[in-house]
Formats: structure tokens, sequence, C-alpha cells
């Protein structure tokens, strides 16, 4: 997406947690997660957070419209152990989210292998024969009406890119206010991306000591 322009975010990073090895942040929607190629986009978490903290690093990232939980190390050899962390799967992530429509189950799993397609950048597509194994379980928390909707909890296994926001659509229950893989009507249903990174849960890098972070959903 090199021709996307990101406009001002005003909102701030607020901090949830931190000490002389990481820092867990709630990420504000609308804020890159790293800055752009393009200098218009310098504005992001790692550009207003190296300020403050000249050798942070970012152990995952969350995309532009999503907000919430964001974990982030304080040199290079703790993002080593984060990310050894986030591949073997012991750090655990819980996402909220408003769907369109009424999802049918209560609880369920979607497992669909997702392909990086450059010829279709900067969407991904479900591809059973070339795409990685890609796992969302959901939770129905409630069902709206007027219009109809769904607020969710997911909690992926994998971690691909668009992973909560492709496995939406493919159910046919896009995230209300996705750019992506919603429709017209989808995204003018609400105001952002409506996708939340409510919980974090991981053993401290250093400690080893149990973590939960956790924030608010905003919508």
């Amino acid at each position: 997406m090199d021709d996307f322009i990101a406009p001002p975010c005003t909102e701030q990073i607020q901090v949830l947690f931190q000490d002389e090895h990481i820092v867990v942040i709630n990420k504000p929607s609308g804020l890159l997660s790293l800055s752009g190629k393009n200098p218009l986009n310098l504005d992001s978490v790692h550009y207003r957070l190296v300020k403050q903290f000249p050798s942070i690093v970012l152990a995952h990232r969350l995309d532009f419209g999503t907000s919430g939980v964001m974990l982030l190390a304080l040199n290079k050899e703790i993002n080593g152990q984060l990310t050894k962390a986030f591949q073997a799967r012991t750090i655990a992530k819980s996402y909220e989210s408003i769907l369109d429509g009424h999802v049918a189950a209560d609880q369920g799993c979607i497992d669909l292998p997702i392909f990086k397609d450059k010829a279709l950048f900067p969407r991904l597509v479900i591809c059973h024969q070339q795409g990685k194994a890609s796992t969302t379980h959901y939770q129905v928390l409630q069902r709206l009406e007027h219009p109809k909707r769904s607020r969710v909890i997911f909690t992926p296994v994998t971690g691909r890119t668009h992973q909560l926001r492709l496995h939406s659509m493919a159910i046919k229950h896009p995230i209300l206010g996705c750019d992506l893989y919603g429709t017209d009507q989808t995204l003018a249903k609400a105001p952002r991306l409506l996708l939340h990174a409510s919980q974090l849960t991981f053993a401290h890098p250093h400690t080893q000591a149990p973590m939960v972070i956790t924030s608010p959903c905003p919508f």
C-alpha cells in the first residue's frame, strides 16, 4: 500500500506496563506500528517511542486500524526471546471485534490457509494449495440488532497478516470498518476498524513471571 497516506493520529500511546526489559502499550487505532517507506507516513508507534527508548524494538505489530495491547522489547536480546515465544505460540492473544450480521454458532474455529499473492497486494487470499496454515477460534459475546451485528472474542492460534480480517470475511461476517475485506456497506457502518487487541498473556522474557496485560475495548 505504498500510495497510502495515513491521516494524522492525535491520540496518544498509553503505557500499560514498563520495566527495564519490556514496554507494553495500548496502541490507538489509526497509528502505524512502524513508519512507512513514504516520508509522509513517518508517525508510528516506533517513531514515537524510540525518542524515549532509543533501543526499543517491536516484538510484533498491529494493523494500522487495530487498537490495543502491543508488546515491545527494550533490547535485541529480549526481542529475540519474545520472537521465539511468538513462533512457539506460547504468547496468547485475544481480540474483541464487531462483525457484520449474526454469527450463527456461539463459538467455533476457522481453519483456512492464507496466501500472500504479490499481484493482489495489499490484500491476502484464502488459498488451499499455496496458503500457510491459519487457525482462529472465536466466541460470540453478544448479538446486536438494528443493524444486525455480532460482538466476538477472537483467539488466534497462528499470527498471519490480516488473519482475523480475512477469516471474518471468509465466514461471510466481515469486521465492520474493514477497508480491505469488507464491502462499502460494512465499511460505512463504523468510523474505524472494529478490532481491538484486548489481552496478551505471556511469560516475562527475563523473570519468566506470568504476565496478563489487558486493555478495555473502546467500542
